[in-house]
């Protein structure tokens, strides 16, 4: 129907807008597809397929903020594909209480990393320590992305309170990093979800468009907004996701 179609093309708008913001696609997304009344795994998984669009418009509206990112993304991309994977495995093979009970508390601790002021980077560091913090980092996103591939809701805000924390980029830079990163996990996950899950196409088209726009949008905000600000909105919009879900997973 006609009004579906509006719906899911706005929702795909308002989530790609936030989703290349602050990793908040999937709260918009979600629900429109469960409104129009797609069971909640055929939600979940059409709704992986359509975000792919996510990454295509924050990527390129993040070319300026992705030079000089090249060697950093090439080096986690595969974490994140594998990632993205195993999420996408476990989907399909095993229950999702779990998750829905770990999800508030990760996001929650994730908005406030995000809240609190990052100390200022190190001059120089011992290459022992580099190399810790490489492997903690790729850890760390490997499981992000495990739960990215899974079902994703606010899986960016945990990506960029990372990103934040254990870098020295700015806002805008830390965002490109997440939306491409992200984008490579959700493509992965949307690959085999495309062949073995019940994905729905029609319903994939006007929200994959709705995301194309809004995600194309997202970047320009986050370069132009003040950055102090932009932290505190991103942080307190993923604490109320927090608690929104918390009331759903342990209500």
């Amino acid at each position: 129907m006609w009004w579906e179609a509006a719906l899911l093309a706005a929702a795909g708008v308002l989530g790609g807008l936030t989703g290349s913001i602050a990793g908040l696609a999937s709260v918009a997304t979600y629900p429109a597809l469960l409104m129009v009344g797609l069971p909640p795994v055929t939600a979940n998984v059409t709704n992986t397929v359509a975000v792919v669009f996510n990454g295509v418009g924050s990527a390129w509206g993040s070319r300026p903020e992705l030079y000089g990112q090249g060697r950093w993304i090439a080096r986690i991309a595969p974490v994140a594909a594998l990632g993205g994977a195993a999420g996408a495995v476990l989907l399909l093979s095993t229950p999702a209480e779990g998750f829905e009970r770990s999800v508030p508390i990760l996001l929650g601790l994730a908005s406030l990393a995000i809240l609190w002021p990052r100390r200022a980077p190190e001059s120089a560091e011992s290459s022992r320590r580099q190399t810790v913090v490489v492997v903690a980092e790729s850890a760390a996103v490997l499981a992000i992305c495990v739960y990215g591939g899974y079902f994703g809701a606010a899986a960016g805000v945990l990506l960029l309170a990372l990103l934040l924390r254990t870098g020295g980029a700015t806002l805008p830079h830390a965002n490109a990093g997440k939306n491409v990163i992200l984008g490579v996990a959700n493509v992965v996950a949307a690959v085999i979800f495309a062949f073995v899950a019940p994905v729905q196409w029609l319903a994939v088209v006007p929200l994959g468009l709705g995301c194309l726009v809004g995600s194309r949008l997202g970047p320009v905000v986050v370069r132009h907004a003040p950055a102090g600000p932009m932290r505190v909105a991103i942080g307190a919009a993923g604490l109320a996701v927090a608690i929104r879900l918390a009331f759903g997973a342990y209500g």
